[in-house]
């Protein structure tokens, strides 16, 4: 049995620093890199690239909404060619980035309200989706599960692995609950640990109105900025290889090697 463990990271900005991503690289297997446009800049992306690497971490793009200020979490209103070639321009430069440092990505995933909008609108969703394809159509796009992002991911022939997260909550249709509601973040571990085996062992997650919904996964997201993300995220990874699943990069997850 088999899971992997992923982290948004790069989320800094020159002397700024958002979370720790040396110890978040000990813990998990794919690191979704800022490019720049929410969060981070080439230092920062080369910077954490190399060290990825270099614990055998799996390396992704990690677009999102040009937004410094907002941290990429506020919705913005562009047209789809915008839209494609926003991903087009973020992704090009993680790549650029990589093949300077000597590294690989293989996966690609969106960050904050840009990836929330285009999980409910499969137009938007599309649009990203072409964009990734026209880029490197052999990048895994790792998507929330259930989401518009899944679906249009598999349409435009991508590889995609089903993600599920380890500290938000979920709404009945899949959904993860709005920030703005008090319980949308899970900060116990014991409970986002609880939630994960749930969704690993018996294929199903509660949502916040006490109702099971069926949640198939490959990946594991901890957010990398909250206070608590390295003691939840090694605290999850312990627990998911207790109950005896092995923690691997996205393409050894998806068969690639």
């Amino acid at each position: 049995m088999k899971f992997n463990l992923n982290a948004d990271m790069a989320e800094g900005y020159g002397p700024w620093k958002m979370g720790d991503d040396d110890g978040l690289l000990g813990i998990i297997k794919s690191a979704n890199i800022a490019c720049g446009f929410h969060a981070g800049d080439h230092n920062i992306m080369a910077d954490v690239m190399q060290k990825a690497a270099a614990q055998g971490v799996g390396i992704g793009t990690h677009p999102g909404f040009l937004d410094l200020h907002g941290f990429g979490r506020r919705q913005m209103s562009l047209s789809l060619a915008e839209i494609e070639r926003l991903m087009a321009y973020q992704i090009g430069a993680s790549l650029g980035m990589a093949d300077l440092v000597g590294v690989k990505v293989t996966h690609f995933k969106a960050h904050g309200a840009l990836s929330n909008m285009a999980c409910a609108d499969g137009d938007m969703a599309a649009a990203i989706c072409r964009a990734v394809v026209a880029v490197d159509k052999d990048l895994i796009m790792l998507a929330p599960s259930l989401s518009q992002f899944s679906i249009k991911g598999r349409e435009a022939g991508l590889l995609v692995a089903d993600e599920v997260f380890a500290d938000r909550a979920y709404m009945p249709d899949g959904q993860l609950a709005p920030r703005s509601r008090p319980d949308a973040m899970i900060e116990d571990s014991r409970e986002s640990l609880a939630q994960c085996l749930s969704i690993f062992v018996d294929g199903k997650v509660r949502t916040l109105d006490g109702s099971w919904l069926e949640l198939p996964a490959q990946s594991i997201c901890v957010h990398g900025d909250g206070p608590s993300a390295l003691a939840l995220a090694r605290d999850v990874k312990s627990g998911m290889e207790e109950a005896g699943f092995e923690n691997v990069t996205l393409p050894e997850m998806m068969g690639q090697k």
